[in-house]
């Protein structure tokens, strides 16, 4: 009996793919495009566990399936290989990034390799490529010429162990995203991307994507739209005002005192001399929390700062406080505090002795109060429901939902309100004070800075000779020419696009200075150059993009990846994009998910896309756990190497076990003794076609399987083929991987069991709907029954015959005496007579009856036919 030698086989079939090019999709194939991708991952010293291949397999088995189905499948992969992940291993190693990021690289495409992921390889991409980020560069300039990228001095969110700045996504629970460290606060001088001029467009483009409900409701929480109002405060002997954005101006009657955020611009100007200091301190204080501690603190804190504010509602003083429970990047770093409407408000008022005013009740018949009097209340706790109104003037028993609306005409009326929208999202921290990452592509020149800043920069129209700024100001000065973000940003000046890329100097200490500058600040021959714009001395941007820049627009070079003239070609972009089908981990919802449609839908408004939401259908993997239940961790030491796995069972009963342990979507433990057993599964196929029967059929057609001819059984074997070729293509389509492997398995159990022989041809079929599951596997058993040198994989997919699966056909017991001999597949409401002719036709049956006299026929419709005999 031949062995079914995996080792073997799989090179083969490896070498076989490459050299014929199975897997390359073709650019303006007349078969319509599926366009199918794998969120890329970031090749980490340690190699690819059992749990990244989940979703790189679930995208091959669809990938497959689509190319069997005639379309034009691109599936493409590449490395996002700059970053913290890459610097953090080569500073650990101490081997430098340049060198270890090939290295990993090649690792990781080693152990794809071995698994057998149908990649078309010659579009792969890696951001750390010069050819590759000086799009990433060229992108980061329109954003930049667009007006919507500013320096800024910020406290930041500072990893202490990375040594660099954080976006507020990359904060979790307080700690670092990548490392777990605590996350401090630090001041530095940062390159910011206003993602918050396209939170209405980011919100809008949701509902019409096929995206799990989940991811799409956590964007927009993130995004965190809120209509209400802008009501001006009239400060008291000032002739300023503060502005507060509320949800409920109807409470705005109980508003007993407002609060500044402690970073607020106006603190120190309203706080009175006796209040100065303590305000000074508590400010300093507040800088060392994060926005998560200020927001999660049970006990409230605070001072005044001996300002007064006029309510425009009820023309009364109410005083002026800071507390670091607002901050001050959510509407405008202040707000009405309506302790009897909030709980947060009420805590403070409670702790400080504020007046608390009920303005909404439930109750309608509740007599008003005296505004004047400091209400002692009986409340126990804010009621932030909806209800009539009381003590609100001439706004009394109107019901809340009106009252909102009424109370801002009215004060609009009076020049004190207006309708307004805001939005929890914040703009994006880009820089990074990092060695290992695009360097940003500006120059601060110090000349340039004084032109700007002593001349009135007259428009002089659009963007002339600036490629695919058309909708982009240009200003002109002393004859020097400057976009809006060189307008914006006095002294910094784009690195001309001619120039591109900025490459990263060769340094041999790339370690982070934990100064707040970036390794490259120390780099004197690279930092110092000329102006592009004006010809002096001037010095380059040090810091460097994070390590989100690269995946934001990766799946469009995909499309093109040698161009060097542009981003991609229209025309391709418009042939392949946007994916079609995107899979990833649910932990990028508010990072790169969220980034990347912000990048696809500027781009779009720049006319660089034809698009403008970059992955129409998206789903996630469940996490594959260790067998401890817990997450894999080198530190822990549960990780699992697939490649020990591969070498012992080999690549195929890896990729079935790794789709049939459980729910795709679902997290789940690994079971090390699971994966045997889709080995055997493959064991068992092979002996069906190596070591049982061949025989040639009444119609010359060859079969495989067992001894016996039986014309029923061959029906009912045919009936199930086509039963599971229904079952698989549905789930595939599906992403239940687990529940299609099953129905494989009952065919070739029922295959096995029968002892009877099926049609090449149909057999050929099964073969057909495994291939995307073992692809290696299925390739071998198809060349030994098919002589052809064409590919399992340049089949057509297998159609199923709905006659055989109708629910018409049933089975239909046929018993002797009461105990089952034997079962027949019939047709839904057979008649007695039909069913007894049939019956009697059975070997088993005409077994069990020689000899015997029928002496009375039980048939019970539909379900059994019973021959009682003696």
């Amino acid at each position: 009996m031949e062995k079914y030698d995996f080792k073997k086989i799989e090179k083969k079939w490896q070498k076989f793919w490459e050299e014929k090019e199975i897997f390359k999709a073709k650019d303006f194939s007349k078969s319509p495009k599926f366009y199918i991708l794998d969120m890329f991952p970031y090749p980490s010293g340690a190699g690819l566990h059992v749990g990244h291949p989940r979703g790189y397999i679930a995208t091959d088995v669809i990938a497959h399936y689509m190319r069997m189905k005639g379309y034009n499948v691109l599936h493409p992969m590449g490395w996002d290989a700059f970053g913290l992940p890459a610097e953090n291993y080569a500073i650990k190693t101490g081997i430098h990034p340049r060198i270890s990021t090939k290295q990993n690289i090649a690792q990781f495409k080693e152990q794809m390799k071995m698994i057998g992921l149908s990649y078309d390889w010659s579009r792969e991409i890696n951001t750390t490529d010069p050819e590759y980020y000086k799009w990433t560069q060229w992108i980061f300039l329109k954003f930049f010429r667009a007006g919507l990228v500013y320096n800024k001095t910020l406290p930041i969110n500072w990893c202490p162990s990375c040594k660099t700045g954080l976006a507020n996504e990359e904060v979790v629970g307080g700690k670092c995203e990548r490392c777990g460290t605590e996350v401090t606060k630090k001041e530095i001088p940062q390159w910011v991307l206003k993602i918050t001029a396209y939170a209405e467009k980011l919100l809008e483009g949701l509902d019409k994507l096929d995206w799990p409900e989940k991811i799409k409701e956590m964007q927009k929480n993130w995004i965190g739209r809120s209509e209400g109002a802008m009501i001006k405060f009239q400060i008291s002997n000032f002739k300023f005002q503060i502005e507060v954005f509320t949800t409920r101006a109807d409470t705005i009657f109980g508003a007993t005192f407002l609060v500044l955020a402690p970073e607020h611009p106006l603190v120190l100007e309203i706080t009175t001399p006796e209040y100065r200091e303590e305000v000074k301190k508590y400010i300093e204080e507040t800088k060392k929390k994060l926005d998560v501690e200020r927001q999660e603190e049970k006990e409230k804190t605070g001072v005044f700062t001996g300002a007064y504010a006029i309510n425009p509602a009820t023309e009364e003083k109410i005083p002026i406080w800071v507390s670091d429970y607002v901050l001050p990047y959510y509407g405008t770093g202040a707000i009405m505090a309506v302790p009897a409407h909030d709980q947060r408000d009420f805590e403070f008022a409670r702790k400080y002795d504020l007046p608390i005013i009920e303005v909404i009740s439930q109750n309608s018949r509740l007599k008003t109060q005296n505004h004047n009097s400091k209400l002692k209340t009986k409340l126990e706790k804010a009621y932030e429901g909806e209800g009539v109104l009381v003590n609100s003037g001439q706004f009394d028993r109107m019901p809340s939902q009106k009252a909102r609306e009424e109370i801002v005409k009215w004060l609009k009326l009076k020049g004190l309100a207006e309708f307004a929208v805001n939005y929890k999202l914040r703009d994006w921290i880009f820089s990074r004070q990092r060695y290992w990452g695009e360097p940003i592509p500006l120059v601060f020149c110090e000349e340039c800075k004084k032109r700007i800043q002593n001349s009135k920069f007259p428009p002089v129209g659009r963007a002339g000779k600036i490629k695919n700024l058309e909708k982009n100001q240009i200003y002109k000065i002393q004859n020097y020419e400057y976009s809006l973000g060189e307008i914006l940003n006095p002294g910094w000046i784009a690195v001309p696009e001619e120039e591109l890329p900025l490459t990263l100097p060769k340094v041999e200490k790339y370690q982070p200075t934990g100064t707040g500058e970036s390794p490259l600040a120390g780099i004197k021959d690279w930092v110092e150059t000329k102006c592009p714009k004006c010809g002096a001395p001037a010095k380059r941007e040090t810091n460097t993009m994070p390590q989100w820049a690269g995946s934001c627009w990766y799946f469009i070079r995909y499309v093109d990846p040698k161009n060097n003239k542009a981003l991609a070609d229209r025309k391709l972009m418009e042939y392949w994009l946007p994916v079609d089908f995107y899979v990833g981990g649910a932990e990028h919802a508010v990072l790169h998910l969220l980034y990347a449609r912000f990048w696809t839908k500027f781009l779009y408004d720049q006319e660089i896309l034809p698009f403008n939401e970059p992955f129409l259908k998206l789903r996630n993997q469940g996490l594959i756990l260790a067998p401890d239940g817990r997450k894999m961790s080198k530190s822990k030491g549960n990780v699992i190497n697939p490649d020990d796995l591969i070498k012992e069972y080999g690549a195929d009963a890896f990729r079935l076990y790794e789709m049939f342990m459980g729910p795709f979507d679902q997290p789940i433990s690994w079971d090390p003794k699971g994966i045997l057993g889709t080995k055997r599964f493959l064991e068992k196929v092979f002996q069906i076609v190596n070591s049982i029967h061949w025989g040639v059929a009444s119609d010359s057609k060859l079969q495989i399987g067992g001894s016996e001819n039986n014309k029923e059984t061959e029906n009912r074997l045919k009936r199930k083929l086509h039963q599971t070729i229904k079952k698989v293509t549905e789930d595939i389509e599906a992403m239940k991987f687990n529940t299609a492997i099953a129905s494989m398995m009952e065919f070739v159990n029922e295959l096995q069991n029968s002892n009877c022989k099926l049609q090449i041809e149909d057999f050929k079929k099964f073969l057909i709907i495994l291939a995307p599951f073992a692809p290696h596997f299925a390739e071998e058993l198809y060349h030994q029954i098919e002589k052809t040198e064409k590919s399992i994989f340049e089949e057509k997919w297998p159609e199923y015959d709905e006659t055989l699966i109708e629910k018409e056909i049933i089975t239909l017991i046929v018993q002797i005496n009461g105990k089952v001999r034997d079962q027949i597949q019939v047709k839904k409401g057979i008649s007695e007579e039909e069913a007894k002719e049939l019956a009697l036709k059975l070997e088993k049956i005409q077994k069990w009856l020689k000899g015997r006299k029928i002496k009375k026929v039980i048939f019970v419709k539909d379900r059994l036919i019973n021959f009682v005999v003696r």
